[in-house]
C-alpha cells in the first residue's frame, strides 16, 4: 500500500495526551503495514503498544519557551507573533528535512495555525498527500478566550477553512461534525467514530487489588484534610499489600470490600471548556443531602468510619473521586478541594500512566463527563474509553453528545450540579450490592464497548487512505 509505504502522523501537541493519534500510528502500522513516522512534542509517554512497535519511529520536536513573566506588557504582542512562526519552522524541519518522505501526511486538527499551512507545505515538497483527521474545529476554542467577535478568530477561521479544503481527505469524530464540513466549509469527511483499542478492559479482580496497591499512597494522602478516604487505609503504601481500601487478600483468593467507598473517575485538561466546579457543588450537595436523608448530627469522619467498621450499614456509599489529568486550572480546583471539609465525599488529582488510566478505568464504579465541546460538535473520547472499560457515565448535555450516550442505557446527561447530584444518590442508593439502575447502565456501557477502534479504522479510514495514496501513484 503506497510507493514509499510511509505514513507522517503530525501533532502539534504532547503526543502523550493525544490517544486518537496514537491509536492512528497503531492501525498505519498494523492494519495498513505502513512503516510510521510521529512528529509531535514530548512531555507525556505514549502507549506502550507505541514504544514497542518496530515499525512506528517517534520524533519530538523543541517547544516554544515559556513566557517570561517580568517581560514588559508591550513585548507579548511581538512574542505572541513570534510563537506561531516559530512552530512553523520547526514543523517545515522535521517533515521535510529530519523523516524519510512519507506516502501520506496525517495531521491532527486543532490546532489549525499553523499546523495545516506547514503540512500542505510539506506535502507539496516531498510530493505526497495528507489527510486532516478533525477532532474540533481551532478558531471556536481561541473564542473561548478572544471572543467570537474577534479579529483573530475571524482570520484563523480563514485559514483553518482555507488549508483545510486543500486536503487529499478528511476524517471527523461526529456526523454533526460531518454535516458542518460538507454544507459550511465545502468539505467532505469520512465520520470515524472514537472507539476504545483492546487495552480499554473491565479490570478483573486481580488486576483491580494490583492497583489498588500502586496507587495506594495516593489515595490516602488527602488534599490537606483528613477525609473518609485517608481514614481507615489500613496498610496503603506500606509494604503490607493484602488490604487496599476497595480490596483484600485472604490467601490467594481476592475480595471486594462490602463497606468500600464507590469509586468515581473523571479525566479532564483542567482547561476553561470543562466547568469542574460543577462536579465541585454537587459533590458537596451529596454530602449535605445524605446527611440529612439519614438525619445524622455533626458527627466527625472519625465517628462515621467506626461505624462502618463496626458494621453498621448505610443506605448511601462514601464517594472517592479520582480526577486525572494535566492543565492549567489543576492548582486552582485543588485549594478549592481542600476547603470542602466533606464527610461523605473525598477527591484525588492524579496523573497516570497510559498503562495504568485503563486498569483505573475498569475497576471504577461511574464515570463523570464535564466536557462541553467549543463547537458543539465533538465528543469526549474519555467517554468512549470509559464505555470501553464497561463503565457507565454521567456526562454534560449539549448538542451532540447522545451520539454517544444514550439516556438511560449507558449513561445519563446533567445540565447543572443540582442534577449531578440527584443522579448520584439514585445510582448509588444500595451500592454496592442493591443499586440495580447503576447495573442497568453498566450492562449498556459493555454493549457500548464492545465496538473497537481497530473494526472502525478499517472500515472508514483505511478506505480513504488507501485512496489518497493510490491518488499520487497515478
Amino acid at each position: 500500500m503506497g510507493k514509499r509505504g510511509r505514513a507522517c502522523v503530525v501533532v502539534l501537541g504532547d503526543i502523550g495526551r493525544s490517544p486518537r493519534m496514537q491509536y492512528h500510528a497503531l492501525s498505519l502500522a498494523r492494519q495498513a503495514s505502513l512503516q510510521v513516522d510521529i512528529v509531535a512534542y514530548g512531555g507525556s509517554e505514549p502507549h506502550m503498544a507505541l514504544r514497542e512497535n518496530q515499525s512506528i519511529h517517534i520524533h519530538k520536536m523543541k517547544q516554544w519557551p515559556a513566557i517570561p513573566q517580568g517581560l514588559p506588557k508591550m513585548f507579548k504582542p511581538f512574542m505572541l507573533l513570534l510563537k506561531p512562526l516559530f512552530q512553523f519552522l520547526m514543523l517545515l524541519w522535521y517533515l521535510c528535512v529530519k523523516i524519510p518522505p512519507p506516502d501520506v501526511f496525517l495531521v491532527q486538527n486543532p490546532p489549525s495555525v499553523p499546523t495545516l499551512v506547514a503540512v500542505k507545505w510539506a506535502s507539496w515538497l516531498r510530493n505526497a498527500k495528507f489527510i486532516v483527521d478533525w477532532h474540533n474545529f481551532g478558531y471556536t476554542l481561541l473564542a473561548l478566550s478572544l471572543g467570537r467577535n474577534s479579529r483573530f478568530v475571524t482570520v484563523y477561521r480563514w485559514f483553518e477553512r482555507h488549508y483545510g479544503k486543500m486536503a487529499h481527505g478528511s476524517l471527523c469524530v461526529t456526523r454533526a461534525m460531518q454535516h458542518e464540513l460538507t454544507q459550511n466549509w465545502g468539505i467532505k469527511a469520512a465520520v470515524l467514530y472514537d472507539q476504545p483499542p483492546e487495552f480499554f478492559h473491565p479490570a478483573s479482580l486481580e488486576e483491580k487489588h494490583k492497583l489498588f496497591c500502586r496507587l495506594g499512597k495516593h489515595i490516602s494522602e488527602s488534599q490537606g484534610v483528613h477525609d473518609c478516604a485517608s481514614h481507615g487505609a489500613v496498610g496503603m503504601g506500606s509494604p503490607n499489600l493484602n488490604e487496599t481500601l476497595f480490596t483484600t487478600m485472604v490467601a490467594d483468593d481476592i475480595f471486594l470490600k462490602p463497606n468500600r467507598p464507590a469509586l468515581v473517575v473523571s479525566s479532564t485538561s483542567w482547561t476553561a471548556d470543562e466547568d469542574f466546579g460543577i462536579l465541585l457543588e454537587a459533590a458537596v450537595m451529596y454530602d449535605r443531602r445524605v446527611a440529612a436523608i439519614l438525619n445524622e448530627d455533626d458527627s466527625t469522619v472519625e465517628v462515621l468510619w467506626n461505624e462502618m467498621s463496626a458494621g453498621k450499614e448505610c443506605l448511601y456509599p462514601r464517594l472517592l473521586f479520582i480526577i486525572t489529568g494535566k492543565g492549567p486550572e489543576k492548582e486552582k480546583y485543588e485549594e478549592k478541594i481542600r476547603r470542602l471539609h466533606l464527610k461523605r465525599v473525598a477527591f484525588r488529582t492524579m496523573w497516570l500512566s497510559a498503562e495504568d488510566y485503563p486498569l483505573l478505568l475498569g475497576s471504577a464504579d461511574l464515570g463523570v463527563c464535564l466536557h462541553t465541546s467549543s463547537s458543539g460538535l465533538d465528543l469526549p473520547m474519555k467517554v468512549v474509553d470509559m464505555f470501553g472499560c464497561g463503565l457507565p457515565v454521567c456526562a454534560v448535555a449539549y448538542s451532540c453528545i447522545k451520539e454517544l450516550v444514550k439516556v438511560e442505557k449507558n449513561g445519563l446527561l446533567f445540565s447543572s450540579s443540582s442534577e449531578l447530584a440527584d443522579e448520584l444518590l439514585m445510582l448509588f442508593k444500595g451500592f454496592p450490592e442493591e443499586c440495580d439502575a447503576l447495573k442497568l447502565l453498566r450492562n449498556g456501557a459493555l454493549e457500548m464497548g464492545s465496538s473497537r477502534w481497530a473494526t472502525e479504522w478499517e472500515e472508514h479510514a483505511k478506505p480513504l487512505i488507501s485512496e489518497v495514496i493510490s491518488q499520487n501513484l497515478g
